[in-house]
């Protein structure tokens, strides 16, 4: 059979035929496979966005007793002077509870660590739910998993309006009016400006979440007024940058402390900038439910409640609920062990090795944990770099491999390579997880399985698109050839951070050896394995999908190479235009056809479209997908149902903390820092370190 494929290829190269009647050896492509049932799944309650709050002033406003003593001492206002106008109000008919009390803290467990506190000049807070707590956006999306379809766009946060011109040029967006920060100093444009003009438009200047001024298609920004803003647009009304506005993007700083420590506002440097706020100073102004008061390296962050927060229940009672946060500083692993034995109090479990073990142990009725699966929105893809002019610098050799990339064949040869099935199995036993295509995910509501091109895995196949590419192995150690001589070997970029990365890995590097390739792995971890993947210093790569695979209308325009540096898997070159092949072109085409409609029906047919372009063309090849869990204390209460632990955002963000609340006889009584309000005088507790 290999001979007669080898043959088969070689007449078509050598005659100028094209490799088609190879590629009759090649198995059809087929439907999806149908996901297996999972019972344990949970379905959420879905509302309309009205539904879950508004802004409104209310004749009166509440507090903890505790801090009520403070306003006593003359040392904070009262609670009403410290909301803003029209405070933003939680209704009590969507909260799963009701409206909660005051007290008790909520233990996390994270792998990550604290690099400082300056968000806007790149430093990782250490992920696990610490920035979620402390940044607010001017959208909100993490609870769109419960809105129904029909009312889907972001919810209103620190941005109240907004409003399109007749033209659809012109975005006005009006902000909360009076809302302060932790410290009290008012929030207004003045913070909206300074992010804008020296966080995204300063090349210098890299936020966490690479928001650039692309990220919002290139807009010119124009203060109204305090609470008013305009953004103008070159094509009439994309919408998409709705959704941009959301966590991490647009999250706007305190510019009374950053503005000073800028090079542009008579700084230092743009280091001292990214430095001026390290990880052991405290207090540091927020805008959402806590901010820290205490950091212990390689021990804890401690979070406590902020006295300005400006949302409240419609009893109005000043939220967050829940007056501390602690973020126990070990590792991912640990996250999930502490959580289903009670000693954490929630984890986002989405490293199905643990999924057997966690459902047994939950399932005692004994246990303090409860696990809640939402939909199959975690999936891998592995994604081979179709960059041919330059990205990433590459040698002779990872110039070659890219252009086999390139060639439509070899991607075929690595899809039919792949056993999904023993993938995920490899994974966890059970009916976990599906074998994925690739492209849109099952989670969105613009997935159109019928649009979905599936190749099925078959070797025979493999090695006959691999022989259609030109491929051959002619020394017969079971190897195709390079055509400099030798093997032809592909490195695969893995982040060993995660045992699920590495499985997957592992198991690529054996199937595409039985198929005939060499396959090496470049295990990297953190820093290193970011700056790899963003650099192009890559010639495959596996990794967890983002939001745009999952939701389609977050991150839209990073679904394809619709820019120089929007795509995962074809980025400009070192000349900075990007040599797009004919199916790439179609992709861009069809994600501008989808941003660029009001028509939901239009935007339907377009990720259709984007959908068969991106599985026919095996643009990446998909590997698995799974559900998350939600694991929790059982003594929280006003947990939604079906809550996933990464859709529109991750759980933290989509259970809406600052809803969340224990009963007064289920609270545990073990906050660390008692009294403490961050930033007020004569507080308890640590203080700012500089």
């Amino acid at each position: 059979m290999t001979k007669k494929i080898r043959r088969a290829a070689l007449a078509a190269l050598l005659l100028g035929v094209s490799a088609g009647a190879v590629a009759a050896e090649m198995a059809a492509p087929t439907a999806p496979p149908e996901p297996p049932k999972f019972d344990a799944q949970t379905e959420p309650v879905y509302v309309n966005r009205s539904d879950i709050f508004e802004f409104k002033a209310l004749p009166t406003y509440s507090e903890p007793a505790w801090v009520t003593d403070f306003v006593t001492a003359g040392k904070l206002p009262a609670v009403a002077e410290r909301l803003p106008k029209e405070p933003l109000v939680y209704k009590a008919a969507n909260m799963p509870d009701g409206p909660g009390v005051y007290g008790d803290v909520m233990r996390h467990v994270i792998g990550g660590r604290p690099e400082g506190w300056n968000f806007w000049a790149g430093q990782s807070y250490g992920w696990g739910g610490i920035d979620i707590g402390l940044v607010e956006c001017l959208t909100r999306t993490g609870p769109l998993f419960t809105v129904n379809s029909t009312d889907l766009q972001p919810l209103p946060n620190l941005a109240k309006s907004w409003a399109w011109s007749e033209d659809g040029m012109t975005l006005t967006i009006k902000l909360i009016e009076g809302a302060k920060w932790s410290d009290g100093d008012p929030f207004d444009v003045e913070d909206i400006e300074f992010y804008w003009n020296d966080v995204i438009m300063d090349e210098n200047v890299t936020p966490l979440m690479a928001a650039s001024p692309a990220t919002y298609n290139n807009a010119t920004f124009a203060k109204v007024d305090d609470y008013t803003f305009t953004l103008t647009f070159t094509e009439a009304f994309p919408e998409q940058v709705l959704y941009a506005m959301a966590y991490g993007n647009f999250c706007p700083g305190p510019a009374h402390v950053l503005k000073p420590k800028h090079p542009a506002h008579g700084g230092e440097s743009y280091e001292a900038f990214q430095n001026a706020f390290p990880s052991d100073y405290m207090n540091f102004p927020t805008m959402g439910g806590w901010a820290v008061v205490e950091h212990r390296p390689d021990d804890i962050v401690v979070l406590r409640r902020n006295p300005y927060y400006w949302k409240v229940d419609e009893a109005g009672q000043q939220l967050p609920y829940l007056d501390e946060m602690h973020f126990r500083l070990s590792t991912w692993g640990d996250r999930d062990v502490q959580a289903v034995a009670g000693t954490g109090d929630f984890s986002n479990l989405e490293q199905p090795e643990n999924y057997v073990e966690s459902l047994k142990k939950a399932a005692d009725p004994a246990s303090p944990a409860r696990l809640a699966f939402g939909p199959r929105s975690i999936g891998y893809q592995m994604f081979l770099n179709q960059s041919a002019n330059g990205w990433g610098e590459p040698d002779a050799r990872a110039q070659a491999v890219r252009e086999l990339n390139r060639n439509l064949d070899f991607r075929k040869a690595v899809t039919y390579a792949m056993d999904r099935q023993r993938l995920g199995d490899s994974l966890v036993k059970g009916p976990f997880t599906a074998p994925y295509a690739g492209g849109l995910m099952t989670s969105t509501s613009f997935y159109d399985p019928a649009s979905t091109v599936f190749y099925p895995f078959d070797v025979a196949s493999a090695k006959a698109a691999l022989a259609a590419a030109g491929l051959a192995d002619a020394d017969g150690n079971g190897f195709v050839d390079a055509a400099a001589g030798g093997d032809l070997t592909v490195t695969l970029l893995v982040n060993s951070d995660y045992a699920t990365d590495k499985n997957l890995a592992e198991g690529v590097v054996a199937m595409m050896a039985d198929a005939g390739v060499k396959v090496t792995l470049n295990s990297l971890t953190g820093k290193d394995y970011d700056n790899a993947r963003e650099a192009g210093s890559w010639d495959w790569l596996i990794r967890r999908n983002d939001q745009e695979y999952v939701s389609a209308v977050q991150n839209t325009n990073m679904l394809a190479p619709t820019g120089p540096k929007t795509s995962q898997w074809h980025q400009a070159g070192t000349d900075g235009t990007s040599d797009l092949q004919a199916y790439e072109q179609q992709l861009v085409d069809a994600i501008k056809a989808f941003t660029g409609t009001r028509d939901p029906a239009a935007k339907v047919e377009a990720m259709k479209t984007y959908q068969k372009v991106f599985t026919e063309n095996v643009t990446a090849v998909g590997l698995t997908a799974y559900p998350g869990a939600l694991i929790i204390n059982k003594r929280f209460a006003n947990i939604p149902a079906g809550a996933p632990i990464f859709m529109y955002n991750w759980a933290e963000d989509n259970i809406i903390r600052e809803r969340v609340f224990v009963p007064g006889d289920k609270q545990l009584g073990a906050e660390l820092h008692p009294a403490t309000l961050p930033g007020a005088p004569g507080s308890a507790g640590p203080v700012a370190a500089n």
